[in-house]
């Protein structure tokens, strides 16, 4: 598995990614359950975070008995589940057009139609594992 290096120094870029880490937790446990929510990517930042912020929790979701396995498939390589992929670039793509709405500049327009480009294709290139 990939491992990210964790912070040194900065305690309160620390504080920040725990924080977005047991809140990508929280989403992601919640997606579980409500299929409007996806699990695969807030467990994914979840990770990131964790991995730059404390290696005990890290090692805690990626070990976990229902929450790990999310995680270990796209960190060894395995791909994505189908469901994932779905709810994230559906999401992505509901809220750059709702973000493009509200935000009426051209340039702004562009910086966000060229990044849910990119993050969609790189989505759609991982593998794609058989739904859960």
């Amino acid at each position: 598995m990939a491992r990210l290096q964790p912070l040194n120094g900065h305690p309160w870029l620390r504080y920040a990614l725990l924080g977005v880490g047991w809140l990508s937790v929280l989403l992601g446990v919640i997606g579980i359950f409500l299929p409007v929510l996806p699990t695969t990517p807030f467990l994914l930042l979840a990770a990131a975070c964790f991995a730059r912020s404390s290696q005990r929790f890290y090692h805690w979701l990626v070990d976990h008995p229902k929450l790990g396995p999310w995680v270990r498939d796209y960190l060894d390589g395995r791909g994505i589940p189908l469901k994932g992929k779905v709810y994230a670039i559906g999401l992505m793509w509901t809220s750059i057009l709702v973000s493009g709405y509200l935000v009426q500049r051209p340039w702004a327009w562009t910086f966000m139609l060229a990044s849910a480009s990119l993050v969609t294709l790189y989505i759609l290139r991982q593998k794609t594992l058989p739904s859960r």
